[in-house]
């Protein structure tokens, strides 16, 4: 399964009981969109709403170009809709992933994956060319947090972790607080495990600030320290918040400029031999180099114009 490519830095929720807001998600540029049938659906509402979202999907020729991909966030598999969701919704045109609330244990992606491989199996087959329809697990509660090892190996198709900050206070029975310091170990467990199981998404909690300039600069600051503690994207409950997620968990235009060229100068520095060099003062080993490489390939699929940055460094040479 092609999952390097996947690039989430902003999840967006939309709830699929609102026709007006789906439509209206359709104009937007975002990495990923996220039709929700959970949270914010009322249980009278669920099979409304669930129909009301395949119609959705099927009445789409393609998908926007401004939007990487198009998912749906079913019911907790301990409900009466989950099951639903799933048969409904896994064989609808148009949708790459589905996210799924409250994995406490590996058995929940079992399931899921199970089910999608009966009620939608061209979209679980064998076949190389396919496109698989990738799972993303909310991670919620003290239990899924301690079984992240069993969770991040229970399905082939899983390509990310969510932390779902809200859920995770009231298993615990804490208060969140600006800092966030009462999340840090779960945080940092999901990034690791994320990692360590080469999951290409680890997404953080949502900012539940997002009007005027306060809710801007909360935004701002909780992204940065996402990026910072190895989060690579950030949910999203208003469009407004999309456009700074995003420009925030990309590479930083300096970061993308000097990655360039450390990977030109390293170029010249192999043909001559040379495995460990200095630019701008600063050592440049592989671990550099790597890191460089890994900032490029990132800004180039954020549309970043890589080519003539590179044009612009031809002649940077190792020191």
């Amino acid at each position: 399964m092609a999952i390097s490519s996947v690039l989430r830095r902003a999840l967006l929720y939309v709830p699929a009981s609102s026709q007006k807001f789906m439509t209206k998600s359709l104009s937007l540029a975002s990495d990923n969109i996220t039709y929700d049938l959970e949270d914010s659906v009322t249980p009278a509402n669920k099979q409304t709403a669930r129909t009301q979202l395949r119609d959705h999907l099927s009445s789409l020729s393609n998908k926007p170009a401004s939007i990487g991909e198009l998912a749906v966030r079913i019911n907790a598999v301990s409900t009466p809709y989950a099951l639903d969701d799933l048969t409904t919704l896994a064989s609808a045109p148009n949708l790459d992933a589905i996210v799924i609330p409250k994995v406490n244990s590996a058995s929940v992606l079992s399931f899921v994956t199970d089910v999608i491989r009966h009620a939608a199996p061209q979209r679980h087959s064998s076949d190389p060319t396919a496109s698989p329809l990738k799972l993303i697990a909310l991670i919620e509660s003290a239990r899924a947090v301690m079984d992240l090892r069993s969770i991040c190996a229970a399905s082939p198709y899983l390509s990310g972790l969510i932390f779902a900050a809200e859920d995770f206070a009231l298993d615990l029975s804490i208060t969140r607080t600006p800092g966030l310091a009462e999340f840090l170990y779960a945080r940092s467990a999901i990034v690791t495990a994320a990692r360590a199981f080469d999951l290409p998404s680890s997404i953080d909690l949502v900012c539940t600030s997002y009007k005027g300039p306060e809710g801007v600069k909360r935004l701002e600051e909780e992204c940065q320290n996402g990026k910072e503690m190895g989060f690579n994207g950030k949910q999203c409950i208003h469009p407004s918040q999309v456009e700074v997620a995003q420009r925030l968990f990309a590479p930083a235009e300096a970061e993308v400029e000097w990655s360039v060229r450390v990977l030109v100068a390293d170029d010249k520095a192999s043909a001559a031999g040379r495995g460990a060099w200095t630019l701008d003062g600063k050592m440049i080993d592989a671990p550099v180099v790597g890191k460089a490489r890994a900032v490029v390939a990132k800004a180039a699929k954020c549309g970043m114009d890589i080519e003539s940055i590179k044009a612009k460094w031809k002649d940077q040479n190792p020191e």
